[in-house]
Protein backbone atom coordinates (compact mmCIF):
# COMPACT_ATOMS: atom_id res chain seq x y z
CA UNK A 1 0.00 0.00 0.00
CA UNK A 2 1.14 3.33 -0.45
CA UNK A 3 1.56 5.73 2.31
CA UNK A 4 0.05 8.71 -0.09
CA UNK A 5 -2.12 8.24 -2.92
CA UNK A 6 -3.01 11.42 -4.67
CA UNK A 7 -6.48 9.98 -6.94
CA UNK A 8 -7.79 12.29 -10.11
CA UNK A 9 -7.23 15.52 -8.13
CA UNK A 10 -8.81 18.78 -9.23
CA UNK A 11 -8.24 21.81 -7.96
CA UNK A 12 -9.17 25.57 -9.08
CA UNK A 13 -8.17 29.05 -8.67
CA UNK A 14 -12.07 30.87 -8.89
CA UNK A 15 -12.57 29.15 -12.61
CA UNK A 16 -9.29 28.52 -13.31
CA UNK A 17 -8.45 24.89 -13.05
CA UNK A 18 -4.75 24.49 -12.23
CA UNK A 19 -4.76 20.79 -11.36
CA UNK A 20 -6.27 18.53 -14.00
CA UNK A 21 -7.42 15.34 -12.79
CA UNK A 22 -4.17 14.08 -11.95
CA UNK A 23 -2.88 10.68 -9.80
CA UNK A 24 0.00 9.89 -8.33
CA UNK A 25 1.87 7.75 -5.33
CA UNK A 26 3.98 7.93 -3.05
CA UNK A 27 5.98 4.70 -1.48
CA UNK A 28 7.31 4.05 2.39
CA UNK A 29 10.97 4.96 2.38
CA UNK A 30 10.78 6.65 -1.24
CA UNK A 31 11.88 10.02 -2.42
CA UNK A 32 9.42 11.26 -5.18
CA UNK A 33 10.47 14.47 -7.34
CA UNK A 34 7.81 16.24 -8.89
CA UNK A 35 9.30 18.45 -11.69
CA UNK A 36 8.20 21.20 -14.28
CA UNK A 37 8.13 24.44 -15.45
CA UNK A 38 7.02 27.48 -12.91
CA UNK A 39 2.83 27.62 -13.11
CA UNK A 40 2.61 23.80 -14.08
CA UNK A 41 0.77 23.46 -10.83
CA UNK A 42 3.04 22.00 -8.33
CA UNK A 43 2.76 24.00 -5.22
CA UNK A 44 -1.05 23.48 -5.76
CA UNK A 45 -0.69 20.25 -5.06
CA UNK A 46 1.66 20.36 -2.47
CA UNK A 47 -0.80 22.87 -0.62
CA UNK A 48 -3.80 20.37 -1.52
CA UNK A 49 -2.07 17.34 -0.28
CA UNK A 50 -1.49 19.28 3.15
CA UNK A 51 -4.66 20.67 3.79
CA UNK A 52 -4.12 24.18 2.35
CA UNK A 53 -6.16 23.78 -0.49
CA UNK A 54 -9.41 21.86 -1.10
CA UNK A 55 -9.82 20.12 -4.31
CA UNK A 56 -13.06 20.23 -6.20
CA UNK A 57 -12.62 16.87 -7.08
CA UNK A 58 -10.73 13.78 -6.11
CA UNK A 59 -8.85 12.56 -2.64
CA UNK A 60 -5.82 12.50 -0.94
CA UNK A 61 -5.02 9.39 1.03
CA UNK A 62 -2.46 8.90 3.73
CA UNK A 63 -1.49 5.48 5.34
CA UNK A 64 -4.74 4.15 4.00
CA UNK A 65 -7.21 7.27 5.59
CA UNK A 66 -8.82 9.36 3.51
CA UNK A 67 -7.46 13.65 4.76
CA UNK A 68 -9.04 15.12 1.81
CA UNK A 69 -10.76 17.01 3.83
CA UNK A 70 -8.71 17.25 7.30
CA UNK A 71 -7.85 20.50 8.42
CA UNK A 72 -3.85 21.51 8.08
CA UNK A 73 -3.07 21.78 11.31
CA UNK A 74 -4.47 17.77 11.87
CA UNK A 75 -2.93 16.71 9.10
CA UNK A 76 0.76 17.56 10.60
CA UNK A 77 -0.09 15.74 13.64
CA UNK A 78 -0.44 12.24 11.48
CA UNK A 79 2.93 12.60 10.55
CA UNK A 80 3.17 14.84 7.57
CA UNK A 81 5.72 17.99 7.32
CA UNK A 82 6.41 20.83 4.70
CA UNK A 83 8.85 22.81 4.10
CA UNK A 84 6.75 25.85 1.98
CA UNK A 85 8.33 27.79 -0.88
CA UNK A 86 10.48 30.86 0.14
CA UNK A 87 11.17 29.23 3.39
CA UNK A 88 8.56 31.05 5.72
CA UNK A 89 11.02 31.01 8.69
CA UNK A 90 9.80 33.20 11.47
CA UNK A 91 11.56 36.30 10.95
CA UNK A 92 11.42 37.89 14.87
CA UNK A 93 11.87 34.40 16.59
CA UNK A 94 15.12 32.65 17.48
CA UNK A 95 16.69 29.98 15.62
CA UNK A 96 16.24 27.38 18.51
CA UNK A 97 12.53 29.30 18.94
CA UNK A 98 11.75 28.61 15.03
CA UNK A 99 12.70 24.69 15.97
CA UNK A 100 10.59 24.62 19.12
CA UNK A 101 7.74 26.00 17.10
CA UNK A 102 8.26 22.53 14.68
CA UNK A 103 7.60 20.06 17.89
CA UNK A 104 4.13 21.98 19.10
CA UNK A 105 2.20 19.16 18.36
CA UNK A 106 4.59 16.84 20.22
CA UNK A 107 4.54 16.26 24.09
CA UNK A 108 7.45 14.48 25.32
CA UNK A 109 10.09 16.81 26.38
CA UNK A 110 13.14 14.06 26.29
CA UNK A 111 12.17 13.12 22.96
CA UNK A 112 11.98 16.57 21.76
CA UNK A 113 15.41 17.70 23.00
CA UNK A 114 16.62 14.36 21.45
CA UNK A 115 15.22 15.81 18.05
CA UNK A 116 16.72 18.93 18.10
CA UNK A 117 20.25 17.37 19.13
CA UNK A 118 19.84 15.57 16.01
CA UNK A 119 18.69 18.72 14.17
CA UNK A 120 22.06 20.84 15.28
CA UNK A 121 23.84 17.36 14.36
CA UNK A 122 22.58 17.23 10.86
CA UNK A 123 22.69 20.95 10.39
CA UNK A 124 26.14 22.47 12.37
CA UNK A 125 25.31 26.03 11.37
CA UNK A 126 22.27 25.86 12.72
CA UNK A 127 23.56 24.94 16.61
CA UNK A 128 25.91 28.13 15.94
CA UNK A 129 23.15 30.42 15.06
CA UNK A 130 20.51 29.56 17.87
CA UNK A 131 19.76 32.19 19.69
CA UNK A 132 20.68 34.72 16.49
CA UNK A 133 17.20 35.94 14.87
CA UNK A 134 16.00 33.45 11.99
CA UNK A 135 15.46 37.01 10.00
CA UNK A 136 19.29 37.40 10.16
CA UNK A 137 19.94 34.47 8.48
CA UNK A 138 21.72 33.94 5.07
CA UNK A 139 18.73 32.11 2.30
CA UNK A 140 20.62 29.13 2.49
CA UNK A 141 20.81 29.25 6.72
CA UNK A 142 16.74 29.59 6.43
CA UNK A 143 16.31 26.93 4.02
CA UNK A 144 18.00 24.89 6.40
CA UNK A 145 16.50 26.24 9.65
CA UNK A 146 12.97 25.61 7.19
CA UNK A 147 13.69 21.86 7.06
CA UNK A 148 14.98 21.73 10.54
CA UNK A 149 11.97 22.76 11.91
CA UNK A 150 9.74 20.50 9.54
CA UNK A 151 11.66 17.56 11.28
CA UNK A 152 11.23 18.93 14.76
CA UNK A 153 7.70 17.39 14.27
CA UNK A 154 9.16 13.79 13.78
CA UNK A 155 7.40 13.48 10.24
CA UNK A 156 7.04 9.90 8.52
CA UNK A 157 6.67 12.24 5.04
CA UNK A 158 8.20 15.39 4.37
CA UNK A 159 7.17 17.68 1.72
CA UNK A 160 9.52 20.00 0.00
CA UNK A 161 9.01 23.02 -2.08
CA UNK A 162 11.41 24.28 -4.51
CA UNK A 163 14.13 24.01 -1.53
CA UNK A 164 17.04 25.35 -3.86
CA UNK A 165 14.94 28.28 -5.24
CA UNK A 166 17.77 31.62 -4.60
CA UNK A 167 20.57 29.79 -3.28
CA UNK A 168 24.08 29.77 -4.69
CA UNK A 169 25.45 26.41 -6.68
CA UNK A 170 27.17 25.40 -3.73
CA UNK A 171 24.32 25.74 -1.13
CA UNK A 172 22.21 23.77 -3.92
CA UNK A 173 25.04 21.06 -3.55
CA UNK A 174 24.20 20.73 0.54
CA UNK A 175 20.82 21.23 0.63
CA UNK A 176 20.56 17.81 -1.81
CA UNK A 177 23.16 16.20 0.41
CA UNK A 178 21.00 17.15 3.37
CA UNK A 179 17.38 15.92 1.74
CA UNK A 180 19.48 12.47 0.46
CA UNK A 181 20.60 12.22 4.13
CA UNK A 182 17.06 12.79 5.41
CA UNK A 183 15.70 10.35 3.22
CA UNK A 184 18.47 7.34 4.16
CA UNK A 185 17.32 8.08 7.79
CA UNK A 186 13.84 6.89 7.09
CA UNK A 187 11.78 9.82 6.13
CA UNK A 188 9.36 9.55 2.60
CA UNK A 189 10.29 12.57 0.82
CA UNK A 190 8.10 14.48 -1.80
CA UNK A 191 9.92 17.21 -3.59
CA UNK A 192 8.75 20.22 -5.89
CA UNK A 193 11.83 21.48 -7.22
CA UNK A 194 12.61 23.32 -10.69
CA UNK A 195 16.28 22.35 -10.41
CA UNK A 196 15.38 19.17 -12.91
CA UNK A 197 18.49 17.65 -12.82
CA UNK A 198 19.54 17.83 -9.19
CA UNK A 199 15.88 16.49 -8.13
CA UNK A 200 15.97 13.52 -11.01
CA UNK A 201 19.58 12.64 -9.37
CA UNK A 202 18.50 12.10 -6.15
CA UNK A 203 14.78 11.04 -6.57
CA UNK A 204 13.67 7.20 -6.86
CA UNK A 205 10.78 8.10 -9.19
CA UNK A 206 9.77 11.12 -10.63
CA UNK A 207 6.36 13.05 -12.01
CA UNK A 208 6.49 15.34 -14.86
CA UNK A 209 4.08 18.03 -14.57
CA UNK A 210 2.80 20.71 -17.75
CA UNK A 211 -0.17 22.94 -17.17
CA UNK A 212 -2.07 20.76 -13.97
CA UNK A 213 -1.34 17.27 -16.07
CA UNK A 214 1.26 14.46 -15.45
CA UNK A 215 2.90 14.09 -18.80
CA UNK A 216 5.66 11.63 -18.23
CA UNK A 217 6.18 9.34 -15.08
CA UNK A 218 8.86 6.73 -14.37
CA UNK A 219 12.31 5.94 -12.94
CA UNK A 220 14.11 9.31 -11.84
CA UNK A 221 17.29 7.78 -13.79
CA UNK A 222 15.51 7.16 -16.87
CA UNK A 223 13.82 10.61 -17.24
CA UNK A 224 16.79 12.01 -16.47
CA UNK A 225 18.16 10.40 -19.74
CA UNK A 226 15.32 10.77 -21.53
CA UNK A 227 15.58 13.08 -25.13
CA UNK A 228 12.45 15.11 -23.96
CA UNK A 229 13.44 16.12 -20.60
CA UNK A 230 16.54 16.74 -21.07
CA UNK A 231 15.11 19.36 -23.89
CA UNK A 232 12.38 20.84 -22.10
CA UNK A 233 13.79 20.67 -18.51
CA UNK A 234 17.56 20.35 -18.21
CA UNK A 235 18.57 22.94 -20.88
CA UNK A 236 20.55 20.19 -23.03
Amino acid sequence: MAMLEVKDLEVYYGVIQAIKGISFEVNEGEVIALIGANGAGKTTILHTVTGLLHPKHGSVIFEGQDITKVPAHKIVTMGMAHVPEGRRVFAELSVYENLKMGAYTRKNKDEIEENLENVYKRFPRLEERKKQMAGTLSGGEQQMLAMGRALMSKPKIILMDEPSMGLSPILVNEIFDIIQAVSESGTTVLLVEQNAKKALAIADRAYVLETGNITMSGNATELLNDTSVKKAYLGE
